[in-house]
């Protein structure tokens, strides 16, 4: 078996991976859009703890279908040696390698501005979005409970919410306590905000989640490698 047919075979099978996982993630952020709630109650507190804070279904409906394109160009452009192909998938993952360094470089350099960011978006959901029935309510009243604390920052990330005006108070979660979570009680809580637990537990898996990374990017290379290869060879056919 010839170097190129061995590497075609590989970047068949490797990119028909990829589908199947792209298929996978469509169906799992499907049915976590359509029923949040299950998908909470089988996860638990690692849902709550980490995902919370984006909406996880889209994610997952936009990594899937990211992947189910990419699958599908790297299997076909191998299978059928087409350059088209080849040269596409090539380019939409150093699109992504690219996309991922820069979005590395950003967190690492200014990772209080990507803080800022995030309390300032998340903050505004709060306040705009939650005491109403939807999803957003339900994810936070579990993330709250289950990590004991308060909105993203503290309380007053509800001052002049939906939630406060409705309900002439804070979320009982504030204040750890049966007794009506007015502004007194509210102040006097030791209850802190979500924010700092979800960095606590990034930055105590921050060793897996720098080599899961590292994994990736190490696959994105190998690759855009592969593909430009048979990319290249075809031209000599």
């Amino acid at each position: 078996m010839s170097c190129f047919t061995f590497l075609k075979v590989m970047m068949i099978l490797f990119n028909l991976a990829i589908f199947l996982g792209g298929c996978t993630l469509l169906g799992i952020g499907i049915w976590v859009s359509v029923d949040s709630k299950t998908f909470l109650q089988i996860f638990g507190p690692i849902s709550t703890s980490v995902f919370q804070f984006v909406n996880v279904g889209y994610l997952l409906i936009a990594l899937g279908a990211v992947l189910f394109l990419l699958g599908f160009l790297g299997c076909c452009g191998a299978q059928k040696e087409s350059k088209c192909l080849l040269i596409t998938f090539f380019s939409i993952i150093l699109i992504i390698f690219i996309i991922e360094v820069a979005a590395a470089v950003v967190a690492l350099v200014y990772t209080s501005l990507a803080e800022t960011i995030l309390q300032g978006t998340v903050t505004q959901i709060l306040r705009d979005d939650y005491g109403k029935p939807n999803p957003v309510t339900e994810i936070w009243n579990t993330t709250m409970t289950e990590l004991k604390c308060c909105g993203l920052s503290n309380y007053t990330d509800f001052n002049n919410s939906y939630y406060y005006n409705t309900n002439k108070g804070y979320p009982g979660q504030c204040c750890n306590s049966s007794v009506p979570c007015n502004i007194t009680a509210v102040e006097a809580s030791p209850v802190k905000g979500c924010f700092s637990q979800l960095l606590y537990e990034i930055r105590k898996n921050a060793g897996v989640v720098g080599g899961v990374a590292a994994g990736i990017c190490a696959l994105e290379i190998a690759a855009m490698t592969v593909a430009m290869y048979l990319y290249c060879q075809l031209d000599e056919k």
